[in-house]
């Protein structure tokens, strides 16, 4: 029987029996398994560095290092940027176009039977996005930026739709449990295809250069993402629709918006959940979205280094999502995000007092990243699942990949314009404890109890 059917009377969720939802939650967890590739290999640790170096020889420098840095700026329709800044600014623009295209997302999504196929076509626009970076070579920075917008969008709706099976395919007491466990196995993934990739741009084998190793990798990412996603295509189930707005179209990006926060309105703690994720993703995302160009630039950590740690991240990572999943099952997801939010805040000031050059202590936070990173945002997905009305889900879930990457454009915003201002990326770190402190003390206002019962779902055992 498919979830969200009932007669008479308001409509309820019945779940498969426990075969078939065992059977569908490992197929959903390929997905984790495929995106990570794009994550991991092309925007945490390839992209920033060799799109910055095509920026800078389109600036016309040569030869830059730490002593001798670009100081010539590009021309943007007549604006002055840094080279050093145009990655994120680059971010910041597909986070904005994100944030305007995800609720329509999400409610096509909740209109179709077949979530499944929309996942699918999202991720191959993504991956052929990623494998078309084979082709941004010299100073072609700007067919770069466009290739890593569209790659972006596409992971953000993706995942918009990728969250929203989890209600489909999970019970209230398993999304904790289902939702860590994918996180990790995504994390595994990511670091397959990364020491693939390490033995490609260390090893260069076959007579190759380092910008030609790095491109070989953007192509191997992008074959990745598209074969495994076959996986969750083929193994998920399409779904009958769940009418819940009778005549109601899916309208423009920003009437769909409007009406999608409207609606979100009548359950003020699932809003007040969305305002702290907001903040303290918004930290977490920042430290992502920076950390391969900090520990480069600002900590003069060799290529090889920065890789070490990354698969340092994806190490920890899994254990910490599988730690702090289990964590969750006795002390609840709330009161174990709060306790992870503490532990970036000194992750946070580690960072800005590490010496350069310090690579002992430069591992030691990757570690402890990764011991945070998957828990805090597989746990937050879950929690927020239990706190959406029945048949809107994927446009709920669009409010919250809006949150978790179409706004951490603040983020990469501060730091490109620290950077263009100041050179220096580390004085930008401080401002990420405001986003955490900021965000932790909004979650302690939600009422996690009250927010299940508001939207119309079962309490599980433990919140």
């Amino acid at each position: 029987m498919i979830a969200g059917m009932s007669t008479g009377g308001p409509a309820v969720r019945v779940y498969e029996d426990d075969a078939t939802r065992r059977t569908e939650q490992r197929a959903w967890y390929w997905y984790e398994w495929a995106q990570s590739a794009f994550v991991t290999t092309v925007s945490v640790v390839l992209v920033t560095p060799y799109l910055t170096s095509v920026a800078e020889t389109a600036a016309g420098c040569t030869d830059v290092s730490d002593t001798n840095p670009c100081t010539t700026d590009l021309d943007v329709l007549g604006i002055p940027v840094s080279p050093g800044s145009a990655v994120f600014y680059v971010v910041t623009i597909a986070t904005v176009l994100s944030f305007l295209a995800m609720p329509v997302v999400g409610a096509l999504a909740d209109r179709s039977a077949s979530k499944r196929s929309w996942l699918a076509g999202y991720a191959v626009v993504g991956a052929v996005a990623a494998a078309c970076l084979f082709f941004v070579t010299g100073g072609a920075w700007l067919l770069g930026s466009l290739l890593l917008i569209v790659g972006n969008v596409a992971l953000i709706a993706s995942l918009t739709v990728f969250s929203a099976i989890l209600v489909d395919i999970a019970e209230p007491d398993e999304r904790d449990h289902v939702s860590t466990r994918g996180w990790a196995f995504g994390y595994v993934g990511g670091l397959v295809l990364l020491v693939v990739s390490l033995a490609l741009v260390q090893g260069l084998p076959f007579g190759l250069t380092t910008s030609e190793a790095v491109r070989i990798c953007f192509v191997l990412a992008g074959v990745w993402w598209a074969g495994f996603t076959l996986v969750p295509f083929r193994g998920l189930r399409d779904r009958p629709v769940v009418e819940t707005r009778r005549g109601v179209s899916v309208r423009g990006s920003f009437g769909q918006l409007r009406d999608t926060l409207d609606h979100v309105r009548d359950y003020p703690q699932t809003l007040r959940f969305l305002l702290a994720f907001l903040f303290f993703n918004d930290g977490v995302q920042t430290v992502i979205a920076v950390a391969a160009v900090y520990g480069a630039e600002e900590l003069g950590m060799k290529t090889t280094y920065v890789i070490l740690a990354v698969i340092l991240v994806q190490i920890f990572g899994v254990a910490g999502a599988v730690g702090m999943g289990r964590l969750a099952s006795r002390r609840g997801a709330y009161r174990v995000v709060l306790g992870a939010i503490v532990v970036w805040v000194v992750i946070v000031g580690l960072g800005f007092v590490i010496p350069a050059g310090s690579l002992p202590l430069f591992l030691l936070l990757a570690c402890c990243i990764g011991l945070v990173v998957a828990g805090t945002q597989a746990l937050s997905r879950s929690l927020y699942s239990q706190l959406i009305p029945l048949g809107r889900e994927a446009e709920y879930f669009s409010l919250y990949q809006a949150c978790e990457r179409g706004t951490s454009w603040l983020g990469t915003l501060l730091f490109g314009l620290v950077h263009q201002f100041t050179g220096s990326y580390r004085a930008a770190i401080v401002a990420l404890v405001l986003f955490f402190v900021v965000g932790g003390l909004l979650l302690r206002r939600v009422d996690v109890e009250r927010g299940i019962r508001e939207a119309g779902n079962e309490l599980p055992s433990v919140v």
